[in-house]
């Protein structure tokens, strides 16, 4: 497993990150389809042993168990200065709870990090925008955690491209710690980020650690198929269901294309994402060992310049979505 630098920051972190959001509680957090601890903890440790060491929750997730499961386990597989965690803050379960005011963060870093069983955490995200909070309160709030030692950098999610360089500018007027990482959604059946925010992450020195990089599973199986998950996952429907018309033809050429070159749907969907400029660790999700070996065996796959014109060329324009 290589080592990426995340933008100009000084950490380095696995070319994949694993995303901990199908870690949890399944009773817990109204995500039916996570896996509770005793089924965690061995694709923990497989990714671990693959050479991941950059591991990515949320507060939310799960009502704060995907936190617990990787706090229970973690520590007893690799030292603390080992591994690079990452988790994220705005959600809450109770909506008087939600946001980005000085007062939940620093409530919300307490929690996080006593559910992780640690002292810091290595990147702290916000989650989403918070518009009732001035983001001169964010900023100032999250730079005090970092000063507090509780996290070693900032990062954020998926926004207007706006509302980030805002953000950063707040930052640097008043001195503050700005963000090093953007963690938004990349895929082939959604480039909107291609417009503004890629274009001002590669400007700045800002790491892209997309999530959804094969949308949720729709980019690892055939037009129409149906899973599980896909089945319980409101937030999948949320994302793509307006696209689906237009979402078949890439599919069809990710299909197409993968069979050509004989191998897995997935792998050709993850070797896009990672071959685009700025992009240091894309979340990969796994609920078996199967998943995530088929995804560890891609990362050799290099995509030449024909066979990613294919798979783009039927892309239409989305409205955004996942903000």
């Amino acid at each position: 497993m290589k080592r990426k630098q995340l933008g100009h920051s000084g950490v380095w972190v696995s070319e994949l990150c694993l995303g901990c959001m199908t870690f949890g509680e399944p009773l817990r957090g109204g995500h039916p389809w996570t896996l509770p601890e005793a089924l965690s903890r061995p694709l923990i440790r497989l990714a671990y042993e693959a050479g991941i060491d950059f591991f990515d929750t949320a507060n939310v997730y799960s009502d704060g168990s995907s936190e617990e499961i990787l706090g229970n386990y973690l520590w007893d597989l690799a030292p603390r200065q080992e591994i690079v965690l990452a988790t994220k803050v705005h959600g809450d379960a109770r909506p008087e709870r939600q946001g980005l005011s000085r007062r939940l963060i620093m409530q919300q870093i307490d929690a996080s990090l006593k559910r992780l069983r640690t002292d810091h955490v290595d990147l702290y995200q916000i989650h989403r925008w918070d518009p009732k909070t001035p983001i001169e309160e964010t900023m100032e709030a999250l730079h005090d955690v970092v000063k507090a030692g509780k996290a070693h950098y900032i990062g954020a999610s998926s926004m207007y491209a706006w509302q980030f360089a805002k953000a950063q500018e707040v930052a640097r007027a008043n001195g503050w710690t700005r963000f090093v990482s953007m963690q938004n959604q990349i895929n082939l059946i959604y480039r909107e980020e291609e417009r503004e925010m890629i274009p001002l992450c590669l400007d700045q020195g800002v790491g892209l650690i997309p999530w959804s990089p094969i949308a949720r599973g729709r980019l690892a199986r055939p037009f129409g198929s149906v899973t599980v998950r896909g089945d319980l996952d409101q937030f999948q429907k949320l994302l793509y269901s307006r696209s689906e018309p237009a979402d078949a033809a890439v599919i069809n050429a990710v299909e197409m294309v993968a069979r050509d070159i004989g191998h897995p749907m997935s792998q050709v969907a993850l070797a896009w994402v990672r071959q685009k400029p700025g992009v240091t660790a894309p979340i990969i999700g796994a609920s078996n060992a199967e998943q995530f070996a088929q995804t560890v065996a891609g990362l050799d796959l290099l995509l030449s310049p024909d066979q990613i014109a294919t798979i783009e060329a039927p892309y239409i324009p989305h409205a955004t979505a996942g903000f």
